[in-house]
């Protein structure tokens, strides 16, 4: 391992918080990003400075000899960054290949796979491990509120023991094949990317490079790969024959109760999430602890403190009686469940697909999940999708996706500036409504979530 990274893309979710990883493991650390040179996001920027690390434009005065470049996926070879490093032949490493040397060169860590959930489950896994005195390293693609601060307003990240190594694992990219962790837990395994052959696959891989696997017996696909494995944790709501057995889930408006029943105990959860997606998190971080052989009673304790990740159905501000919430939700698993969890409530939402090869791949189905949870009353608003520049084939658009909607029987429009949205959304919202802003990959989702709450605000 060299001592000097340059990370091409440092702003991204899954860049941020290796990069500060390595910086408090006293590596020297540099970077750029097309969002910083476009005036975005400026106080993420900020706290990337204030430790230590050196930021530069995208336009390769900041990469030296001596260096290592980490590139995100979406910068292409074309960057000027990337053409420096080739004349000065610099060692290029991927973000999953630097994940998996840190994770893979720990004594003990902890994998959490799967679909949806990645980050809440990995966001649980550390509350309780700190919680039972443990100081993980964690890796998160998501800001964890119980470890912000306002000198670590980004805290997706926890540099701690670097033999403690707890992270989320991505198949997206079929990077998940690189990992070789101590505890590998799948969550669930439905179309995102990747069809869902290759996804089975990738996640049967994933299990049999693992010394212990954790599975949750409640997801079809996921319950197909326990079978004929030895060493496995399962856990699961509905199966009977699951190790850590979830009971009496009560759902309520301000968060989550159910019992766990592992070897003949008894353990009370309280968690102050909604929905049954996230106890089924919950029950599946305490799988991942339980395997690791932390007691459980006080790592479930712990979860009644446990204060949820930013974006991930995340209440923003309330004025007139509309609420604002932020959200995560950009596949069919993910949209369902936060739809399902907030079906009492008339919903006016934004949604902005994360991309147009997501389109391609999961468009079909995105549409019947939207047509199905949507209903009479809710109004649903597409924006055009992230787009980061380069040759995608934009030809499935927003405005296919409405079309698909419509003809799977719910109802969608699409305008393509997302401000009109904005301003149609506060002008149209009533007492007791919901705005909900939608997808991933877009920094500024937050702000925008945070613009709804000050229109509806100055609306009086």
């Amino acid at each position: 391992m060299t001592n000097h990274y340059f990370f091409c893309g440092i702003g991204g979710s899954g860049m941020l918080p290796l990069a500060a990883i390595l910086r408090a493991r006293g590596m020297r650390v540099s970077g750029s990003d097309r969002s910083l040179d476009a005036g975005r996001t400026a106080p993420k920027f900020d706290y990337l400075r204030s430790l230590g690390i050196e930021l530069f434009p995208q336009d390769g005065s900041g990469v030296r000899e001596g260096m290592t470049m980490v590139a995100s996926a979406a910068v292409e070879d074309s960057v000027p960054d990337m053409v420096a490093a080739r004349e000065h032949e610099l060692p290029r490493m991927t973000r999953p290949d630097l994940l998996a040397e840190l994770l893979n060169g720990a004594d003990r860590s902890i994998a959490v796979g799967g679909t949806s959930g990645k980050s809440t489950v990995t966001g649980m896994i550390a509350w309780m491990l700190v919680a039972a005195g443990r100081q993980p390293t964690v890796m998160n693609g998501a800001v964890m509120k119980n470890f912000a601060s306002p000198s670590a307003p980004f805290a997706s990240a926890l540099a701690g023991d670097p033999e403690l190594f707890v992270s989320e694992v991505d198949e997206s990219d079929g990077s998940i094949a690189y990992y070789r962790p101590t505890i590998a837990l799948v969550n669930n395994i439905s179309l995102d990317h990747k069809s869902m052959e290759e996804l089975r696959s990738l996640f049967g891989g994933f299990l049999d490079a693992a010394k212990k696997g954790v599975v949750n017996l409640d997801d079809e696909e996921s319950a197909a790969l326990a079978e004929g494995r030895d060493n496995l944790v399962t856990f699961g709501f509905d199966a009977e024959d699951a190790d850590l057995k979830g009971e009496d889930l009560n759902l309520g408006d301000m968060g989550t109760n159910f019992i766990v029943s592992v070897d003949g105990e008894r353990i009370a959860v309280a968690l102050p999430m909604r929905g049954r997606h996230n106890a089924s998190n919950a029950l599946a971080a305490l799988a991942a602890v339980h395997a690791l052989g932390v007691p459980l009673a006080p790592a479930a304790a712990s979860l009644a403190r446990f204060a949820g990740l930013k974006r991930r159905l995340e209440l923003i501000g309330e004025s007139g009686g509309v609420q604002v919430y932020d959200d995560f939700g950009h596949n069919p698993d993910k949209v369902a469940a936060t739809l399902e969890t907030m079906k009492d409530h008339r919903l006016r939402i934004m949604f902005q697909p994360h991309g147009y090869g997501p389109l391609r791949q999961m468009g079909e189905e995105l549409a019947r999940v939207f047509a199905r949870h949507l209903k009479d009353g809710d109004c649903l608003y597409l924006s055009d999708p992230v787009y980061q520049g380069g040759t995608v084939d934009r030809s499935r658009g927003s405005g296919w996706l409405a079309d698909a909607i419509r003809q799977a029987g719910g109802d969608a429009t699409h305008i393509a500036d997302r401000d009109v949205i904005a301003a149609r959304m506060v002008r149209e919202a009533e007492p007791g409504d919901v705005l909900m802003v939608m997808g991933a990959r877009d920094d500024s989702l937050i702000a925008y979530a945070q613009g709804l709450v000050a229109e509806l605000e100055a609306r009086g």
